[in-house]
């Protein structure tokens, strides 16, 4: 029985199942990273948290681990909340259920003033054309490419002051209309935006409330958006590197000057993208 007890010991010790949480406690509107080690008779399969399944990739920057980003809806509220990654062992599936904090963010609040035909469009042309966009955009959004074109660090797409953190309840003409989904960067017409990371173009069009936006897929369900742009430089289906010229900053859709506002997604998910790529700088993309 004592050779039984070291033997179950030994096997249950050398197919142990590592997983770090990097943020186990994450606000709404964030994003949490998980690690795992690459191990013998393990294979990771998907996760799944909030009835959504998350897949688990290869780390691009560490041959020896995977990882897995979860993104936080800005409208959750402060819980606990159940993470199942499910795993097969010696050819059997098994899980393994993990604790993810969710805390308040405490967003604060702005008004603000601008064209009364942006905020509350009723014309059925208009309301179609919106309608159409959102849709466009979820589908790309969605839309999972299961390679990474990341080789370094994100940066900002133009250093400038921030004008709008992401989260900020928005409350335009004295209506509330939901939160702020991005983070806006002070620029005054024509202003270079560049790309925060490598990537590929999948969307440069004008459209109603984001006015000229890009949109770049730096795959594996990873996003970064440019919205109001006034000119483009670049082209759908394009590649595209860190740093390279997308367009000039401008006024166009919703704005009250212009500005550039950055935004990221996540396996759908609007996320605070300066956390995010402070999430990925530190913790999964080192030394590059």
């Amino acid at each position: 029985m004592k050779i039984l007890f070291l033997l179950a010991l030994f096997f249950s010790s050398v197919f142990a199942l590592h997983v770090r949480v990097v943020n186990a406690e994450v606000g709404n509107g964030k994003t949490a990273l998980l690690k795992f080690s690459k191990e013998k008779g393990i294979e990771y399969k998907i996760i799944e948290f909030e009835k959504k399944k998350i897949a688990i990739f290869s780390n691009p920057f560490n041959s020896n681990e995977y990882y897995a980003l979860i993104p936080v809806s800005y409208y959750d509220k402060p819980s606990q909340k159940n993470v199942q990654i499910i795993y097969i062992e010696n050819g059997k599936k098994k899980h393994k259920d993990i604790v993810l904090k969710i805390k308040d963010a405490k967003y604060k609040k702005e008004t603000l003033h601008v064209n009364a035909a942006k905020v509350n469009p009723k014309q059925p042309k208009v309301k179609k054309t919106i309608a159409k966009e959102y849709h466009e955009a979820m589908k790309i959004y969605h839309t999972i490419t299961c390679k990474s074109y990341l080789h370094s660090k994100f940066i900002l797409p133009m250093q400038s002051n921030i004008t709008s953190d992401f989260g900020t309840a928005r409350v335009y003409n004295g209506s509330l209309k939901g939160y702020h989904s991005g983070t806006d960067f002070r620029a005054k017409m024509g202003t270079p935006i560049i790309a925060a990371n490598d990537g590929k173009v999948v969307l440069v069009k004008k459209r109603f409330y984001s006015g000229g936006t890009v949109i770049i897929d730096h795959g594996e369900g990873i996003y970064t958006c440019y919205f109001h742009m006034s000119k483009f430089n670049v082209k759908a289906d394009q590649l595209v590197q860190k740093g390279e010229l997308l367009g000039l900053s401008g006024k166009s859709g919703r704005v009250t000057g212009p500005h550039l506002h950055f935004s990221a997604r996540i396996d759908g998910v609007q996320v605070d993208p300066l956390q995010l790529i402070a999430l990925l700088n530190n913790n999964l993309i080192l030394n590059k």
